[in-house]
């Protein structure tokens, strides 16, 4: 019987969730993730978790908010005069927004707050600052 090793292309169906139950994305009803070990397309740890399991072999991994997305960042969190947005532009909590930074950088925050005066971005993952728990089942081995 084949097992997961360094290079292996590997299947993997997994449910993912958080420390209070929720579930933040399952394969259960799509394609399965599909990566190479050793080429860091995934987690580290979620790349250890699959090294030496057999095809159909199941695990259940917690990683660590450092081993995943990282720590919440409050530097990544900035507030923004209202005036900056365009007044016909409706914008709303939740909303994603690609900002401009010097030297042509841009990068995608969330808005997540809203006063009559301030706007609230947020550049931190969704997941930063989370443990997520991964339920795994490994279904191919190439």
């Amino acid at each position: 019987m084949a097992h997961a090793h360094q290079g292996s292309t590997v299947s993997v169906h997994y449910i993912g969730t958080l420390d209070n139950g929720r579930i933040f994305h399952s394969t259960a009803d799509g394609e399965p993730l599909v990566f190479t070990i050793g080429h860091n397309q995934v987690f580290p740890a979620l790349e250890r978790a699959v090294l030496g399991m057999a095809m159909g072999e199941t695990v259940n991994i917690v990683i660590p908010a450092d081993e995943a997305y990282g720590p919440r960042l409050q530097e990544n969190i900035i507030r923004l005069e209202r005036t900056r947005f365009p007044a016909e532009k409706e914008i709303r909590v939740g909303q994603k927004l690609s900002i401009g930074f010097t030297g042509g950088r841009e990068r995608v925050m969330q808005i997540s707050g809203i006063t009559e005066t301030e706007v609230t971005l947020d550049g931190n993952h969704p997941l930063a600052g989370q443990d997520l728990t991964f339920a795994l089942r490994l279904d191919g081995i190439r």
